[in-house]
């Protein structure tokens, strides 16, 4: 018992005098774990594939940013010569940087000949403000299948007044004002289709494309705002049904989707339809849309053209910066098969 009692007493007293004397370390140490919790809550939800609640939603937004707090976290489990929390960081940032990888196949396989190559264009123009910017740069680019987002009452009249119907015979507008109005516009002919319920509209159509019938389905859902992302999930979720009803159809899905391939939602959409991200598939599906007007490095992409895989290839792909607007427009270059 004595020598029980000779050998605790000291470590006792050890540990209290590293405490006394090293109270940074104790300190380093619960801000790593505090730091690691965080990343690692949010990373969970990406590796259980949820969207989890607010702040989850809107944390999963900009994933590959989450390397920084979590190497911040393991630099202070180091510091604090805490080893559990080494190990913890190092886990961290390898499951992080494993979810930083492009989701979805890289390359497409559609059957049949080419029927025909066009280019589409997909732009927020927040308001209606980039409307000016917008204009000129369909007159520069001559996308022949134009999504405007956020389209508002200047915009629309704008878009009639300045772009000729010579130009964009076929129109879908909806005369909206604020964030809640959209219009899809085409070189070629189009055919109503059902839009999709949202607080922001989004159109579709059908289009006859190199003799084929292509599906085009613009995407605003409502953003993840944080504590009221409810009608975020429902539209996503609508955005979804639209997808999966389409499936083995040519389709077009572009738009502002408010979503990043690291939010489970967005994920389903490619998956329930057999849809390919554009972006992905010409190799920069990490190149940010939003946001284009701040100096923030926290930038992410959530504006994307959506298209399957048995009807069409991607040629190429381009964020263009439209003054007036918190967006990149995307112009995307396609080939339509007729397999």
């Amino acid at each position: 018992m004595d020598t029980l009692g000779t050998g605790t007493v000291p470590a006792l007293a050890a540990a209290s005098d590293v405490r006394r004397r090293h109270p940074w370390r104790v300190v380093s140490a619960l801000a790593g774990a505090l730091l690691l919790a965080g990343v690692s809550a949010v990373v969970g939800c990406r590796a259980a594939d949820s969207d989890g609640v607010t702040p989850v939603p809107q944390a999963l937004a900009f994933l590959p940013w989450l390397l920084v707090p979590g190497g911040a976290g393991l630099a202070l489990a180091a510091l604090g010569r805490w080893r559990t929390g080494m190990v913890w960081g190092v886990a961290v940032l390898a499951v992080t940087g494993w979810y930083t990888q492009p989701y979805g196949d890289d390359t497409t396989r559609p059957k049949g000949p080419i029927l025909a190559e066009f280019t589409v264009l997909t732009s927020n123009t927040e308001f209606g403000w980039a409307t000016d910017d917008l204009i000129a740069t369909v007159k520069r680019e001559k996308p022949d299948v134009v999504f405007v987002e956020e389209c508002s009452f200047r915009c629309s009249d704008a878009l009639a007044a300045d772009l000729p119907r010579a130009d964009y015979p076929y129109r879908d507008v909806v005369r909206e004002d604020g964030s809640a109005g959209s219009a899809i516009l085409s070189r070629f002919p189009l055919k109503p289709a059902e839009p999709l319920d949202s607080v922001m509209a989004m159109p579709g159509a059908v289009a006859t494309i190199g003799g084929r019938d292509v599906q085009l389905q613009l995407a605003h859902p409502s953003p993840p705002l944080p504590g009221d992302d409810g009608k975020w999930r429902q539209e996503l979720g609508r955005v979804k049904e639209f997808a999966k009803s389409a499936k083995g159809q040519p389709v077009i899905l572009a738009g502002d989707f408010n979503a990043t391939q690291d939010h489970a939602l967005f994920r389903s959409v490619l998956d329930e339809g057999a849809l390919h991200d554009s972006a992905r598939l010409t190799g920069q599906s990490r190149t940010w849309s939003w946001p284009a007007d701040r100096t923030t490095p926290l930038r992410t992409q959530i504006d994307h053209v959506l298209v399957n895989g048995d009807s069409f290839k991607a040629t190429s792909a381009r964020f263009l910066k439209l003054r007036g607007t918190d967006h990149r427009a995307l112009l995307v270059g396609l080939s339509l098969y007729g397999g």
